[in-house]
């Protein structure tokens, strides 16, 4: 799962099915690589196929849906690398949509250790209950990164 591609195909396939020929338009890149993702994902659980489908030209097309289980990952068992898969992701996403449509902040506090897992506690469970709700099926898609860390 440490691949900026597979989170953000994951992303793209959360609310609507894809095909592996969609998904690579949309990433902009060659359908070949992300037809190797789109196998591994599957393989582990975090894609599922949905039925063929026929294309515009009669070819057969599987369309894939995430099925939601990259938002339970634990990712403190992941050995560190130079560059994070989660932020090089979500970068790569705010590329595409622009950075006068990002709404970002930052938040410097200080906190014991008790505090700051309340913090945390607190704040996961809020994005628990979201990450539960169905999707407004009239709603806009929106995404959402977030990064904790000490300060030096």
């Amino acid at each position: 799962m440490a691949s900026e591609v597979r989170l953000r195909i994951l992303r793209l396939c959360l609310d609507r099915p894809l095909t592996n020929r969609e998904i690579a338009v949309r990433l902009d890149r060659n359908p070949a690589s992300v037809l190797h993702h789109v196998r591994t994902l599957v393989d582990t659980g975090f894609l599922v196929a949905e039925p063929e489908r026929r294309g515009t030209r009669g070819a057969r097309e599987v369309p894939y849906r995430a099925t939601g289980r990259s938002w339970q990952l634990d990712w403190s068992g992941v050995p560190p690398t130079d560059r994070d898969p989660v932020l090089a992701a979500f970068l790569a996403e705010v590329a595409t949509v622009g950075q006068a449509r990002l709404r970002s902040t930052r938040l410097g506090l200080r906190l014991s250790a008790e505090h700051r897992e309340q913090f945390e506690s607190e704040l996961y469970g809020l994005l628990d209950r979201w990450a539960q709700r169905p999707p407004d099926e009239d709603g806009d898609r929106w995404s959402l990164y977030l990064g904790l860390h000490p300060e030096e």
